[in-house]
């Protein structure tokens, strides 16, 4: 009974000295700490932590202040961070941070517009069931922009998209079953998707973004 309580103690005397040796723990913890504080109102202590675990290769982290960097609750003296902060997440293969890094190319935002690029990311993050990048990508495959115009392809995507509860997917889907474009024109499967993009807060022909804060989950 001794030797057990005696093996306890020195358990939680180890434990206690791991911990205060290494006070914010793995790159996950720290990720892990900085949703906390980022929830909390603490936009300071997470952008610190954030950088941390960033730094340690977390990919969310990476994701999460490169978010913070754009939204300006976070400060950084490195040119070009966001979009190396995406970078690295994108290629670790965050969904959210290809699409955020495909959208930088799509719109020229502080780096070279390149549509083919934009493509590129876009598809990575269909492919990983991400509605936005599925919705940005039909149309750029609507417009033959960046990669070659393929109307067959970019209505899957818009299907999948429009599936997912993607407000604009749903409301380009109206439109083409109500003007028949390259299919054959089907009122009600419009009313139907049109239906649906309004319970949606789909109003008219916008584009909203989804899941993009960096408050909100990516992982």
């Amino acid at each position: 009974m001794h030797s057990r309580i005696r093996q306890s103690v020195v358990a939680v005397f180890i434990a206690g000295v791991t911990l205060s040796a290494f006070p914010y723990g793995t790159a996950s913890v720290q990720t892990a700490r900085a949703i906390d504080a980022y929830e909390a109102g603490r936009t300071d202590e997470a952008a610190l932590l954030f950088e941390r675990a960033a730094r340690a290769g977390n990919r969310l982290a990476q994701f999460r202040f490169a978010m913070m960097l754009r939204d300006g609750e976070a400060e950084t003296r490195e040119s070009r961070a966001i979009w190396r902060w995406l970078r690295r997440s994108a290629e670790a293969g965050l969904p959210h941070a290809q699409y955020e890094l495909a959208k930088l190319y799509d719109q020229g935002d502080g780096v070279r517009q390149s549509h083919a690029v934009a493509a590129e990311w876009y598809g990575r993050a269909a492919y990983q069931g991400h509605p936005g990048a599925q919705f940005r990508l039909a149309k750029l495959q609507l417009n033959g922009l960046g990669t070659a115009e393929d109307t067959h392809a970019a209505r899957r995507w818009l299907y999948a998209s429009a599936r997912a509860g993607h407000p604009a997917a749903q409301w380009a889907l109206s439109r083409i079953y109500e003007t028949g474009q390259g299919v054959q024109a089907d009122p009600l499967r419009a009313s139907y998707w049109r239906v649906r993009a309004l319970e949606s807060g789909q109003t008219g022909h916008t584009d909203p973004d989804i899941g993009t804060r960096a408050g909100a989950s990516a992982d």
